[in-house]
């Protein structure tokens, strides 16, 4: 009575043969599977329909976040796409398991005979799986019993042996393993979309900070070429007494522009060679 598997318990009754009066759906009839395969039918599509839903849901919402993060990165777009890419993760691994279990059992004949129960079912109620067998042998209470063990498997391998063709179960579970394939080979896509979308941002903040870094080094430079400048104008500057200064005062501009094109030819200088060595960027 669970509110997500009602969905699935109708549409498996819808799918089921209806029965009027007293008499019994038959077994084959306008039935291409029995009841276990049906009801296995019903909750793989379910499954694997939900996953794909929450799969297309993802990526309608991952693939704008990603694009805006690319032309704007901001801290809300940051956010935003960690949150997508912590919801894809969850799904991935939802994606691979089912995708895994599917694999496993196609691998396996012996686990998809085991799913034959109503043909199980069939043999253990036939009287001549019961000839010669007492009743207390195919009964036993005691399921931890040698006796009991050794029938269940004698009459198990009897079964395997007489139904051992899994044709219809391998094409049903092949058919919903290639679907949640599907979805996880979305869900990769998806993923490499978004590392290739990290390593852009990763590129671009490297960008960024190495542009940040020549700032400052032109900042330094500059900072080193007006203190030489100022040298000059400190020591010019000085209060001490001297008597070669009478009567030279036209020499201050020179002082000021010979000092101003040392500094500015010194800079220019540093700046050439840290360009010639690759130090900076163009």
């Amino acid at each position: 009575m669970d509110d997500d598997v009602v969905p699935i318990v109708e549409e498996l009754r819808r799918r089921l043969p209806k029965s009027t009066g007293d008499e019994e759906p038959c077994e084959g009839e306008d039935n291409e599977f029995p009841f276990e395969f049906r009801a296995l039918e019903v909750a793989l599509e379910a499954i694997c329909s939900f996953l794909d839903a929450r799969t297309i849901e993802l990526e309608t919402a991952a693939y704008p976040a990603l694009d805006e993060l690319t032309s704007q990165i901001s801290s809300r777009n940051l956010d935003r796409v960690r949150k997508l890419k912590s919801a894809m993760t969850r799904l991935t691994n939802r994606v691979q398991k089912i995708r895994d279990e599917l694999e496993n059992l196609l691998d396996d004949d012996d686990d998809m005979a085991d799913l034959y129960l109503s043909k199980k079912l069939a043999n253990l109620s036939s009287p001549a799986s019961s000839f010669g067998a007492p009743n207390w042998l195919l009964s036993s209470p005691n399921p931890d019993s040698k006796i009991h063990r050794s029938s269940k498997a004698s009459s198990t391998a009897t079964s395997l042996q007489v139904e051992n063709d899994v044709e219809e179960l391998e094409m049903l579970l092949e058919a919903y393993f290639t679907q949640i394939d599907g979805t996880l080979n979305k869900l990769n896509t998806l993923r490499e979309y978004i590392d290739d979308t990290e390593d852009y941002i990763n590129i671009q903040l490297d960008s960024h900070r190495n542009q940040l870094i020549q700032l400052e080094l032109f900042l330094s430079l500059g900072t080193v070429s007006l203190s030489i400048f100022s040298l000059v104008g400190a020591i010019f500057g000085m209060n001490i007494p001297y008597t070669w200064k009478d009567g030279h005062g036209y020499m201050f501009k020179w002082v000021v522009m010979l000092g101003g094109m040392v500094c500015a030819s010194l800079f220019l200088s540093i700046v050439t060679y840290a360009r010639r060595k690759g130090l900076v960027g163009s």
